[in-house]
């Protein structure tokens, strides 16, 4: 668990507005539902990242246990247990907990643990692997690399996770975010660039490798797949 004044301030704006502000908008996002233009390639540009992020792990995971740090409503969670993995599927928003609960077909219910609290709890134990998709994404650099090597001590696999790319685009939409105050928006992206990260995490005492794997860039949708492996 990262124990930084910054983790957890941000952990918690994010659980609010995930659990209070933004629940219905992200339950229909991620239904069959239709949305507006705009949404439409959040969701496509997310169905891409999360194929990108599931083509890491292997085909057949039988026998093995899969954190999905930040779940919300649960896609990622399906499709590694249809693979046959034991996964932990947690969030910080117990709301959206309750709607992957629901949507878990019956015939994968006993290959999934739910849980709400903190992703990054050394009480979940130890994993095969680890995925974390757009749950990172909020984090500053320091917290973040805190997060990935504390992380990697109790993954003995991969651990995939996407961040915003530091691009000219996302910077300056970063920038004029800041204008406004925090109780009007979201809770801000913050963006990164791999090597940089990559030099956080080894002066935090991490000795992988990061890897930059695919950037998805779809309308308003625009993230990183990483991936940090001994």
């Amino acid at each position: 668990m990262v124990a930084t004044p910054t983790y957890g301030r941000t952990r918690d704006r994010v659980e609010a507005y995930f659990d209070r502000t933004a629940t219905k908008t992200w339950e229909r996002l991620t239904s069959d539902a239709p949305v507006s233009g705009i949404r439409q390639t959040v969701r496509e540009g997310r169905d891409r990242m999360r194929a990108i992020m599931l083509g890491r792990l292997p085909e057949d995971l039988s026998g093995q246990r899969v954190l999905d740090a930040g779940c919300g409503t649960g896609a990622m969670t399906e499709e590694l247990a249809r693979r046959g993995a034991e996964v932990v599927a947690i969030d910080i928003s117990p709301a959206l907990i309750g709607i992957a609960r629901s949507r878990l077909p019956a015939d994968l219910k006993d290959r999934v643990t739910f849980l709400s609290g903190d992703m990054l709890s050394p009480a979940l134990g130890r994993f095969d692997h680890a995925v974390a998709m757009d749950s990172m994404i909020y984090y500053e650099a320091p917290d973040l690399a805190q997060a990935i090597t504390a992380l990697s001590g109790r993954v003995t696999g991969r651990i995939v996770f996407t961040v915003a790319p530091r691009t000219a685009f996302l910077m300056a939409f970063w920038g004029m975010g800041k204008l406004f105050p925090q109780s009007d928006r979201s809770p801000s992206m913050i963006p990164h660039a791999p090597a940089r990260l990559s030099r956080a995490i080894a002066a935090g005492g991490g000795t992988g490798t990061l890897t930059e794997i695919e950037r998805v860039s779809r309308g308003f949708y625009i993230s990183t797949c990483l991936e940090y492996a001994k």
